[in-house]
């Protein structure tokens, strides 16, 4: 076969595989049992007659009339053209699973994505010369694990690491704010739930458009896929697979996060966790993954070091820590900034620490407030760092 009937009976083949990733009800579990010893041209013409592998039909259970009816419906009504017509007018690229450009971490992973979409660079860019590590955490991070995910971002892709993240609210927003802030750093990755025209949360879409414009975002879901319960842990598994490490930044205890890092231990990617208070909630399941045998994070260089130790070594980090704090605090206001310290504190267990007369505290902190040094979260006054720089 000549190298032009070649790349036309690809392009058919990866027409087909958009079409079946689009049908109704179909997930990533589902496509892999449809696809199993069939290509996508083949698994479609059986859905047309309603025929699907004994392995699939069985995990449909009593669902399974509905379904393939639902499918053989929908093939029966789309032009494949058509349908991949779409998809390249939107400007995503596509890969799957053993084609070039499908991204090599996946390759021997034991839940490989079947089909990736993406937007900003390629699928595969940069993935087998940059070292990546995924940082992860709670949606309702306090501003020491959001502060500590941006100065981890920052400082990482400043060191030529590629950051993966699910551009959820939280943490997952402050890794690729920091990885974004890096001059001329690595670019950062993203792994999103929903279709690549679906922003979800809406209230990341300006981080998003960001990401897509210097890195990339990927994604299994096809076009108009909206949020749906399974959607995300499926996304966690991609994460934790294209990333050489995973860092916890904060997880309560029955956090999101501890799905990725079962994700991570099942694909033997190094875990480590961010040591935070022993009272702040946010903080339980990043101590208890310390009890349990993580190694620590308390910084980008334990974080640099594990990659160093998997053959995966970064740039030195030039630069890292906390803001610089203006020079001409008040007397009352600088109190108030060192008896803070780190953790989230009440506001009158900060008149204890202090010593300060109410009226002399909230004015102090008002201007530590006012100033961006301190912010109000849930009752807790906490200092914040890098994530104002």
């Amino acid at each position: 076969m000549s190298g032009e009937h070649a790349a036309a009976a690809e392009d058919v083949q990866r027409s087909h595989l958009v079409a079946l990733v689009g049908l109704p009800d179909m997930g990533p579990a589902r496509l892999r049992l449809l696809l199993d010893g069939r290509d996508p041209v083949d698994a479609w013409e059986g859905l047309r007659r309603g025929r699907i592998p004994m392995a699939l039909s069985s995990r449909l259970g009593r669902r399974r009339e509905e379904v393939v009816a639902r499918w053989t419906a929908t093939v029966a009504g789309t032009v494949v053209a058509e349908r991949w017509a779409e998809v390249a007018a939107s400007g995503q690229s596509v890969s799957w699973y053993g084609a070039p450009g499908y991204p090599a971490a996946l390759l021997d992973d034991p839940e490989p994505p079947v089909v990736l979409f993406a937007t900003g660079g390629s699928v595969a860019e940069g993935a087998a010369d940059r070292p990546r590590v995924a940082i992860v955490g709670t949606r309702r991070c306090t501003a020491y694990g959001r502060s500590v995910a941006v100065e981890l971002g920052r400082s990482l892709a400043a060191a030529g690491v590629e950051v993966v993240s699910g551009l959820a609210i939280g943490i997952d927003a402050a890794a690729h704010l920091g990885a974004l802030r890096a001059t001329d750093g690595a670019p950062p990755i993203a792994v999103v739930g929903t279709g690549l025209d679906v922003v979800y949360p809406s209230a990341n879409r300006d981080l998003w458009e960001r990401v897509a414009e210097h890195g990339r975002i990927l994604s299994e879901m096809p076009p108009g896929s909206g949020p749906t319960r399974w959607c995300f842990p499926a996304r966690n598994r991609i994460v934790a697979g294209l990333a050489d490490v995973l860092v916890v930044v904060e997880s309560h205890a029955e956090g999101g996060s501890l799905h990725t890092v079962a994700a991570a231990l099942d694909r033997d990617r190094p875990v480590l966790a961010v040591p935070g208070p022993i009272r702040s909630p946010a903080s339980a399941g990043c101590n208890r993954l310390l009890a349990e045998g993580a190694a620590p994070a308390c910084g980008p260089d334990d974080v640099l070091g594990v990659l160093s130790l998997l053959g995966r070594p970064a740039s030195p980090v030039l630069s890292a820590g906390e803001a610089p704090e203006p020079a001409d605090l008040g007397t009352d206001a600088r109190r108030v900034l060192d008896a803070l310290g780190w953790d989230p504190v009440v506001p009158d267990a900060l008149a204890a620490r202090t010593g300060l007369p109410p009226v002399a505290l909230i004015a102090a902190v008002a201007e530590l407030t006012d100033r961006g040094l301190v912010v109000e979260t849930r009752g807790h006054l906490e200092r914040r760092g890098e994530e104002r720089s």
